[in-house]
């Protein structure tokens, strides 16, 4: 919940490092602005991690985040897509082998399968928040570019702020919970 009307054109990293830093002065926030890939993941953090929460909606980028926390057992948690949702309520946390009604999520649990970064069958070990709710579009149908083609993918469609911020929450809460889990 970074964006404020002083806010309004800002790019998201800057605009939440300025809410950090109104909220805790002495945090240290660095802004790192480029798309992760396979071919500049890990090399983008400017720092060692301790968990990783990934909440980007790419395939290619949640499938180089999660290879790479498979890979050296690091607690991390990936966000499904929250898009058309909006029973904040209905959010679970599961092993990505066990996820439903999110195509994001099969899409990634499908890469990383076929990649060998996750096993082919059974539980992958790498947490998911997701909802099984059905997405839905707009009561305000889409209408001009993107309209009438069959997808979500038109001016207007969005998320609800109440459960993207669950979503963020919940995979908060349980990178800590897999964090405490290692103490």
């Amino acid at each position: 919940m970074q964006a404020l009307g002083a806010t309004l054109g800002q790019h998201k990293g800057e605009a939440l490092r300025q809410r950090i830093a109104d909220i805790h002065p002495g945090c240290a926030v660095t802004v790192v602005d480029a798309f992760v890939d396979a071919d500049n993941w890990p090399a983008l953090l400017p720092a060692p991690v301790d968990a990783l929460i990934d909440a980007c909606d790419q395939v290619r980028a949640k499938s180089a985040l999660a290879a790479w926390a498979l890979a050296l057992t690091l607690p991390a948690v990936c966000v499904g897509a929250a898009g058309g949702k909006r029973q904040a309520q209905a959010v679970e946390v599961q092993d990505l082998a066990e996820t439903t009604h999110d195509p994001l999520l099969a899409a990634l649990r499908q890469r990383l399968r076929k990649e060998g970064a996750a096993p082919r069958q059974g539980r992958i070990g790498l947490r998911a928040v997701y909802s099984r709710e059905s997405v839905r579009a707009p009561e305000m149908a889409c209408a001009g570019e993107g309209a009438g083609d069959g997808t979500l993918n038109c001016h207007g469609y969005g998320s609800s702020v109440m459960v993207t911020a669950t979503f963020g929450m919940v995979a908060a809460g349980e990178a800590i919970a897999q964090l405490v889990a290692l103490l």
